[in-house]
């Protein structure tokens, strides 16, 4: 697995990606202007030169960041992709020092499994004044909240082999 910071040149795979899923209703659009805007907040999975899986970490604060746009490519379900971007995103929020991540989804036993536990929606106001009040569907949204205080967790290797290399469980991640 290929997974890395996302790159200038990556603005439009991701793009790509996130609004196909967003066709589907799985995640919200975002335009290449916003992707680029906040281009420092995206991971990308990379196979043959393609994108083909990417997660945002949103900070809202000091205090709280937001997984967003966990998207793998259909081709690629089922082979540890999503597991492992969330590992590096649980790792980049360790390392911008954030206490406090979550994600709206309807992925609830996936994340779950990597440790998040079932939260409120109310208990982020921030989410809901900047995307929940434009979402076509707020009235009728089926997504749950969970959240992961990150210091109950283990601390990941952060000790880079080279510079800007994540080691998790034996992968070599390239950021």
């Amino acid at each position: 697995m290929n997974i890395r910071a996302a790159h200038l040149a990556d603005v439009t795979g991701i793009f790509h990606l996130v609004n196909l899923h967003a066709e589907r209703g799985d995640v919200l659009p975002r335009t290449q202007t916003q992707i680029e805007e906040t281009l420092s907040d995206w991971m990308v999975g990379i196979v043959d030169n393609e994108i083909v899986a990417c997660v945002s970490l949103l900070s809202y604060n000091k205090n709280l960041a937001e997984v967003r746009s966990l998207i793998i490519a259909d081709q690629m379900q089922g082979m540890g992709w999503g597991a492992t971007l969330l590992e590096v995103i649980v790792a980049e929020a360790k390392h911008r020092k954030i206490p406090r991540i979550f994600a709206l989804t309807r992925a609830e036993p996936f994340f779950k499994r990597a440790g998040f536990t079932l939260s409120d929606r109310s208990h982020f106001p921030e989410k809901i004044w900047r995307d929940c009040d434009q979402c076509p569907v707020q009235d009728n949204c089926d997504e749950i909240a969970v959240e992961l205080q990150l210091e109950k967790i283990p601390h990941l290797s952060q000790k880079p082999e080279q510079p800007d290399t994540f080691v998790l469980h034996k992968k070599q991640i390239t950021t």
